[in-house]
């Protein structure tokens, strides 16, 4: 038999010797990692990468086979004599955690690999093979992490109950196989996969359990940015996820160039996190404007709250209900042109002067037109998803009682045409607006 660390100290020379194979035959500087590091070939730091790769594997499988031990020595049944409660620390996990320097769920999942994959032993004394043999000879073999190791143990152990052991054991390699030759990723994908397929009656009730722990959570940090957390099941996550990449997409389409042309349809530099947070926006002003919306949504659940002087003088900020950080004059006016909103003016001392009602500046058809007339923003071309109608001529600029609006999105005003309608002749919420135009 192998001796425990004969398979780390292999591994160890390896990487030791492809380190030394890396570097320039002459005139290599010796000094720190960074320093050498710099200095190796393209195909050497690929060596090196693999070698250190196989060199963790190796000292996460003994970690996963002594915090199992740690728990062991750790049980209820040793009271405030058990190990980790000896050594200061709560539980084991506590204890683990805090000798890797990694997070409880790390140690956690150590844990539970190492007591996953370790042998059995009878009443007598007998050493019976681990629960999962394929997983743990894997594992000792450093062909799989602990992280792929913790995602197929973990779902056998709940199929198991209902599924049958050779079928949960042909599972098993087949899962062992796929997660030595893909990323963790897929092989999560193919974990869920195998479970439905294992256990096609504990399909629902996995379900309904998903879905009781489904939640959204909103904060407000000290700089003024709302965090919002969701978990989401699969039937809440997916008309969410659905509409936010199609939204995505369109605008990476749009960076494409068409027609052998170098330059792209329009000039994005947003990064996908930013796309993404642009598109959960716009399906949300999207709901609030549609005259199909939800019952509860039909009211309006947006106030911006602004003075007198700024809204004349377009200096100063708003406020909007329900948040802390101010916004500036112009975005209240942006906000207030392809939104459901109440605009509140107030006075000296935050007198209320006026209370505007809810109203969508611009219908649908007047939405799809500009939409045909500029493609996007009519003066940078943005995405036609996400940008706002808007009235060029303000009132409070000279603006004359007439509809002349286009699509804008923020950064600059384009051109604009004339088009029919008629002003109601109250300029404080044209001016509120940013409009010379108030629809009823």
């Amino acid at each position: 038999m192998e001796q425990p660390l004969a398979a780390l100290e292999r591994d160890f020379a390896s990487l030791c010797e492809a380190w030394a194979g890396s570097m320039p035959a002459w005139g290599a500087v010796r000094g720190a990692a960074q320093v050498e590091v710099e200095q190796m070939s393209d195909s050497g730091l690929i060596q090196v990468t693999d070698a250190l790769a196989k060199v963790r594997r190796d000292i996460d499988v003994m970690l996963a086979r002594v915090a199992a031990e740690v728990t062991k020595r750790s049980g209820q049944e040793f009271g405030d004599t058990g190990l980790a409660k000896a050594q200061g620390f709560h539980n084991p996990v506590r204890l683990i955690a805090a000798s890797t320097g990694a997070s409880r769920a790390d140690a956690l999942r150590l844990i539970a690999v190492g007591t996953a994959t370790a042998q059995r032993q009878t009443f007598s004394g007998e050493r019976l093979p681990s629960r999962h043999p394929h997983v743990a000879a894997a594992v000792e073999a450093a062909k799989i992490g602990i992280e792929a190791a913790s995602a197929i143990t973990s779902m056998l152990d709940r199929a198991s109950a209902r599924a049958e052991a050779s079928r949960a054991d042909i599972v098993e390699a087949a899962l062992v196989d796929l997660a030595a030759r893909v990323p963790l990723e897929t092989l999560i994908r193919g974990v869920r996969e195998a479970e439905a397929r294992l256990d096609p009656d504990g399909v629902e009730p996995r379900e309904d359990l998903l879905r009781t722990e489904r939640s959204l959570t909103m904060r407000e940090d000290g700089r003024g940015m709302v965090h919002l957390h969701a978990r989401l099941d699969p039937e809440s996550a997916a008309p969410v996820k659905a509409a936010i990449e199609a939204l995505v997409s369109d605008v990476l389409r749009r960076r494409e160039p068409i027609d052998g042309d170098r330059a792209p349809v329009v000039d994005d530099r947003r990064s996908i996190p930013q796309i993404q947070a642009d598109a959960l926006a716009a399906l949300a002003r999207h709901t609030l404007g549609c005259t199909q919306t939800l019952t509860p949504l039909a009211k309006t659940t947006v106030v911006v709250r602004v003075d007198l002087d700024t809204l004349v003088n377009d200096l100063g900020h708003a406020r909007i209900d329900g948040l802390d950080q101010p916004i500036s004059a112009g975005t209240a006016r942006r906000m207030a042109a392809d939104a459901e909103l109440i605009p509140a003016v107030l006075g000296g001392e935050s007198i209320p002067l006026d209370l505007g009602r809810a109203a969508r500046l611009f219908s649908k058809a007047q939405r799809l037109a500009l939409g045909e007339r500029d493609g996007g923003c009519a003066s940078c071309g943005q995405n036609i998803a996400y940008v706002e109608a808007h009235h060029i001529d303000w009132w409070e600029r000279g603006g004359l009682n007439r509809w002349t609006q286009h699509l804008d999105c923020g950064g600059g005003y384009g051109r604009s045409i004339a088009g029919v309608g008629g002003g109601r002749g109250e300029p404080w919420k044209d001016a509120f607006a940013g409009s010379s135009w108030y629809a009823a």
